[in-house]
């Protein structure tokens, strides 16, 4: 993975919010401090990419119910040796854990940053995922998930998760739709 086109393609990104800002800056300094950023053996921490999954309508989306961390997410993992950029990783996870054929990107660059925490398992200590989310659309009836990889899977309504009792970065996802 290229170290300067995923700089290229950070700086490029508006922040929807204060908390997104702070998170893109972060971000930047770490893919600038790691030229491993994007490796799991960077046991501080690694970008990882994501797929925000809208309907063709825009009022449903595609959630996982993860299968270590038991809560709902977007579709998204850590990057393959053969992915190009993270876009190719979400792009790929959304594949593998939804089975999902049909998938449209639906804009250009970064739709979202989140870091968050990731408790330690095992010989893996705590450590952040700097998180970098793509805007995608699906069919519903294109779906079949893969139980080795996640516990669940569901259409949600958009309009639920912006509720404020969502997690931010699920509510804050579900805000941007509206705005595209």
């Amino acid at each position: 993975m290229n170290k300067q086109d995923t700089l290229n393609s950070l700086q490029q990104y508006t922040p929807f919010d204060e908390d997104d800002a702070v998170f893109l800056t972060q971000t930047i300094e770490f893919v600038q401090k790691n030229d491993d950023f994007w490796q799991r053996t960077n046991l501080e921490g690694h970008l990882t990419g994501s797929a925000w999954v809208v309907s063709h309508s825009r009022s449903k989306v595609l959630l996982i119910h993860h299968l270590k961390l038991g809560r709902w997410f977007q579709p998204g993992g850590h990057a393959d040796d053969t992915d190009d950029s993270l876009l190719e990783t979400a792009r790929r996870e959304a594949k593998e854990e939804c089975g999902l054929q049909i998938l449209t990107l639906e804009q250009e660059g970064i739709f979202d940053i989140d870091i968050h925490p990731i408790p330690a398992k095992g010989d893996v200590p705590a450590h952040l995922h700097y998180d970098i989310r793509y805007l995608f659309s699906a069919p519903e009836e294109d779906t079949a998930f893969d139980p080795s990889e996640i516990k669940g899977m569901q259409w949600m309504d958009l309009e639920s998760l912006k509720s404020p009792e969502i997690s931010a970065s699920l509510r804050r996802m579900a805000l941007k739709v509206d705005q595209q």
